[in-house]
């Protein structure tokens, strides 16, 4: 089935629905349905498959952390610590900043534990993840096709290694809509530990691409203004800026009438929803509102902009309809310094993630919330130190990740790599494996989801025969 983003008839429907402006959203809401609502409706109606997953919270630490102090524990490479690594692995393969290196063994910097029922071996450094990995389904086999961070995170986020393609949260926010009221589909928070300087994140990440610029991210901020420019200069009342905002929205629909551009209904939607935002987002980031308990349960204090006050604001947004919200904490790029970061970043995000978990089960939302915690690749099991002391590369042929909710099996361990980790070798899982997976448990189907764009069928998914990981499916 094709989806076109630019028909009239979505263009009329759209207008109708948004066409007295705020006279009409404060006549609509007293009959329960606002305009907003009824323009946040997707484009998939009837949902093709049953929906075990109303939303996605999907937790991205970004620039690729270490599966080998993390989630795959590889004695086998502890115990080749300091050999060259053997040429039958590396032999022809794309390596990074490796190639043409003299190559030795890395061993896994930390000690693994056995956690939960089935005693699964994950990393000393994250004990709280531990404590809830009988909700999560940990994939060791997982593949992406880019070995460059900004490549990465496009193919990670899109589907595509290439920008100008729609992030998966405006694909998933396109096709089924929003079930917020004052709030967008698809909401973008960062974060950054002290430390180094991290890589930076593109907004491109979370772009709407060809399809209509309302279903894009918003960045909300962890300090100040949640968004920027939303609060009105001093002595210009609510009022007042809604009488401004109908009037730009009555010539904006004028003009329309002449020249049937549907960005202008996309315009007349913004306007209206960043409205209603200056009265939603200031309520929804204040965090004093939560209990001592659950501020503790996170480990977070109001205002401080921790990946832990990301990740409560994330249950918050949850509760309020979002449909998609994303993560980023940065600063996972250990080349080196990797026995004296990584266990920096481990202490910023173990805790809040597992919070994360038991907030949602505990509220009854985890079985309709599909939580996903992944990079942008793995890295390798080799550098080019014999000394113990370096970090390591990007690495594109095997990465952990683990996802947890939303009518995934928990408690489980899917695939596995080989016995130095340096490939997926059983139950291989790519990206479009994960998008597919993804929209098949929000009630779509990937292969018949698709958006015609310069003549072509364009899918989150692609066109390489993705397929949905259904071993990890309740």
């Amino acid at each position: 089935m094709n989806f076109s983003p630019f028909s009239s008839q979505s263009r009329r429907a759209f207008l109708g629905n948004l066409s007295q402006g705020v006279g009409a959203a404060a006549l609509a809401s007293l009959l329960g349905r606002t305009p907003l609502q009824a323009a946040a409706r997707g484009v998939i109606h009837p949902l093709p498959l049953p929906q075990k997953a109303k939303r996605v919270i999907w937790l991205t630490m970004a620039g690729g952390p270490s599966q080998f102090e993390t989630f795959d524990p590889k004695p086998k490479l502890a115990a080749m610590h300091g050999e060259a690594m053997p040429e039958s692995f590396t032999k022809g393969q794309q390596l990074a900043q490796l190639q043409g290196q003299q190559l030795f063994c890395h061993a896994p910097q930390f000690p693994f534990e056995k956690f939960g029922r089935n005693q699964t071996e994950i990393c000393s450094l994250f004990p709280h993840i531990g404590s809830v990995i009988d909700d999560i389904c940990l994939i060791r086999s997982m593949t992406t096709d880019a070995i460059n961070h900004d490549p990465a995170h496009m193919f990670m986020n899109t589907g595509a290694q290439i920008a100008g393609r729609p992030s998966m949260g405006a694909w998933v926010n396109y096709g089924l809509g929003s079930e917020a009221e004052n709030l967008p589909g698809f909401v973008v928070m960062v974060s950054t530990g002290p430390g180094r300087t991290p890589q930076p994140i593109a907004a491109r990440q979370w772009s709407s691409a060809f399809l209509p610029g309302r279903f894009q991210g918003v960045q909300l901020q962890g300090r100040g203004d949640a968004v920027h420019y939303l609060t009105n200069p001093g002595r210009v009342t609510r009022g007042q800026q809604a009488a401004d905002m109908q009037a730009i929205n009555t010539l904006n629909r004028q003009h329309d009438a002449f020249v049937h551009d549907p960005e202008i209904a996309v315009r007349i939607a913004q306007y209206e929803l960043a409205f209603q935002m200056q009265a939603s987002v200031p309520e929804l980031a204040d965090l004093r509102s939560e209990d001592q308990r659950t501020l503790e349960l996170y480990g977070c204090t109001p205002g401080d902009g921790s990946f832990a006050a990301n990740c409560l604001l994330a249950r918050r947004l949850a509760e309020r309809g979002v449909r998609f919200i994303q993560l980023y904490h940065r600063d996972w790029d250990h080349h080196s310094l990797l026995r004296e970061e990584l266990p920096l970043r481990a202490r910023e995000t173990d805790r809040a993630s597992a919070a994360l978990i038991r907030d949602l089960k505990q509220r009854g939302m985890l079985d309709d919330t599909l939580v996903v915690w992944a990079g942008e690749f793995g890295r390798t099991p080799m550098s080019q130190s014999n000394k113990g002391t370096a970090g390591r590369d990007h690495h594109n042929k095997s990465m952990s990740i683990w996802l947890a909710g939303g009518g995934v099996q928990g408690g489980v361990v899917h695939g596995a790599t080989d016995d130095l980790g340096y490939a997926a070798t059983e139950k291989i899982c790519t990206v479009h494996d994960l998008h597919a997976t993804m929209l098949h448990q929000l009630g779509i189907r990937h292969d018949a989801f698709s958006v015609k764009f310069q003549g072509l069928d364009a899918r989150l998914t692609g066109v390489e025969g993705a397929r949905v990981i259904r071993d990890i499916l309740a």
